[in-house]
């Protein structure tokens, strides 16, 4: 059985560093092997896998939410058009943001088994990572390696990563550099219930919390599992 806590992020007891990052990033303990094998592999094609962000929070995904809630950062539709959030009613700013960041508590970052990926071989010196299609897709600079990377990456995989949000189904947006290792999220996935989710955000300082609760049985569904 998994502790809540591990599932919505109030706890890094079951992460640990990843020493062949570019910059320090905690992961869950199970997946360095795997995703060693797997930049490995990568760097047999001249790619230098790395990731972005790893393990996040319950903290910082609260502190991002209520960031953008709040105008700080920016929320953006599926074009990439800022969105004026004031002209939204509060079920519809919550679907906006639920868009491209997770509700603190039910974040995959939560797991340590989620991270976002890039190329630091196709870097340039300076270059600022984005996270946008333009980037993964078509004439993208990390294009290659995720063209590279639909050959190996797979619920059925052998080193078990999958890409949770390859499609749009109507909530989170595609994002083709978000990795998930399924042995073990797609566990926890199953464990992250509406009530779980609840149990953490009671009395936290989320924005727009009263209709988060109201509509959570639809967030958990629409934004949650995959």
């Amino acid at each position: 059985m998994v502790d809540n806590d591990i599932l919505t992020g109030s706890t890094q007891r079951h992460l640990c560093s990843l020493s062949a990052a570019v910059q320090p990033i905690m992961v869950h303990a199970q997946v360095v092997a795997p995703f060693t094998e797997l930049r490995a592999q990568a760097a047999e094609w001249g790619f230098d896998l790395q990731i972005c962000s790893g393990f996040r929070s319950f903290e910082r995904q609260l502190h991002i939410w209520n960031g953008k809630l709040s105008g700080l950062r920016p929320v953006v539709d599926r074009a990439g058009n800022s969105i004026v959030l004031e002209t939204l009613s509060p079920w519809q700013q919550i679907q906006a943001v639920l868009r491209w960041s997770a509700l603190p508590g039910a974040s995959r970052h939560h797991w340590g088994t989620d991270f976002d990926i890039y190329d630091a071989a196709a870097m340039p010196e300076g270059y600022q990572i984005q996270l946008t299609p333009e980037e993964v897709e078509g004439s993208g600079i990390f294009a290659p390696m995720h063209d590279w990377l639909d050959s190996c990456v797979g619920r059925n995989s052998a080193l078990g990563f999958y890409r949770p949000y390859a499609a749009d189904r109507g909530g989170v947006a595609p994002e083709r550099w978000h990795l998930s290792y399924a042995p073990i999220a797609d566990t926890y996935e199953q464990l992250l219930s509406a009530d779980v989710i609840a149990q953490q955000l009671n009395g936290s300082e989320l924005l727009l919390l009263d209709t988060v609760l109201e509509h959570l049985d639809e967030i958990v569904r629409r934004f949650v599992q995959v």
